[in-house]
Order: C-alpha cells, then sequence, then structure tokens
C-alpha cells in the first residue's frame, strides 16, 4: 500500500545559515490532515580517504551541540549550485590535504527522513596524495590516521558515534572486501 502524503501548505518557521525550517501541513492517504515540521538542509559529502597502506584518514574536531571532540569522517556541506563530487574533492583537500586519483561513490544517506531533507554523499577515495589541508576560518580539527580494521572494530564497539563515518567505514570495508581490494586491508 502506498502511504503517501501531500503537502498543502506550509511556513517557514526559521531561515538559517544552514538550514530552513518549516512547519507544514499535509494529506494522508486518509484524507486527514497533519502537521509535519521540515528541516531543509543543502546536504553533503563524506569521504574515508584510505592511502596505498590500508590507513585511514579522519578528523577529530568539537562538535557544538553534543559538547564534545568526535572523531568523523572528513565532510562538509554542499555549496549552492555544487555537484557532490567536487564538493567531496574539496572537503578532502580542505580538511587533510589529500587528493584522490579515485573517488568510489558509495550511494547516498539520508541522516534523518523523519523530519530533514539532509542527503550526505559518501566516498571513498583512493589513490591519495599529500598536501597542506585549510580548513575553514573557524574550522579546527586533528587529522587522525587508523587502519580500516581498527576503525571497524572501533565502529562495533560504540567507540565511533557520528553516523556518516560508521556507514562510510562498514561501506569502505564491504567495498573493499568485495572488489579486490587494491588498497591494504589491514
Amino acid at each position: 500500500m502506498d502511504y503517501f502524503e501531500k503537502r498543502v501548505d506550509g511556513e517557514v518557521k526559521y531561515k538559517g545559515v544552514i538550514v530552513t525550517v518549516r512547519l507544514d501541513r499535509a494529506e494522508l492517504h486518509t484524507g486527514r490532515i497533519v502537521r509535519r515540521e521540515v528541516v531543509e538542509h543543502p546536504g553533503g559529502v563524506t569521504i574515508l580517504p584510505i592511502d596505498g597502506d590500508g590507513n585511514c584518514y579522519l578528523v577529530r574536531q568539537f562538535r557544538y551541540p553534543f559538547g564534545k571532540m568526535l572523531l568523523e569522517a572528513p565532510a562538509g556541506k554542499l555549496e549552492p549550485g555544487e555537484e557532490p563530487r567536487a564538493s567531496a574533492v574539496r572537503e578532502l583537500s580542505e580538511e587533510t590535504g589529500f587528493t584522490a586519483d579515485e573517488l568510489v561513490y558509495m550511494g547516498p544517506n539520508y541522516t534523518s527522513p523523519g523530519f530533514s531533507t539532509e542527503v550526505l554523499h559518501i566516498y571513498l577515495a583512493l589513490g591519495l596524495h599529500a598536501g597542506e589541508s585549510h580548513p575553514d576560518e573557524n574550522e579546527f580539527l586533528n587529522v587522525e590516521k587508523y587502519s580500516l580494521k581498527e576503525l571497524s572494530a572501533m565502529v562495533m564497539r560504540g567507540e565511533i558515534e557520528d553516523g556518516k563515518t560508521i556507514i562510510a567505514v562498514l561501506k569502505a570495508e564491504k567495498y573493499l572486501r568485495e572488489h579486490g581490494n587494491q588498497e591494504k586491508n589491514k
């Protein structure tokens, strides 16, 4: 059965720097009208860079909403009109200094489909070349190196709490196992 909900109308309640919040009225398949809160987000990318020795490079940064440092795959939001692949190249360079010979698209991630339009596009970066990182002006982070096997174990122990990173690590591990891991999966 199709439980499609049709938007009847809505009102912008807040317009911020990154997100816009709407309160909509939607019609259910039953004809009933309900309210839906929607956070509009431009979307973004997540990149898991893995070098020829099987090392992954993540960033540790303070996340204000949670009041603590989190270990995450490099990531960032899409700029207006920017394609996800171009954003992945830009964010990888900004946060880690790396460029990659190959970016493997591992699919979209709807981060919170119950209320948000945010879609993160997940990439695996292979064939890395080191360079200088150049984070945004108010972005402070440390780059840390782990083997993919170690990261996978950290995910399963609950030591990595960031959803996009968990997805990127597990998808990368499976992808490399199934596609003749040319990078060492230590």
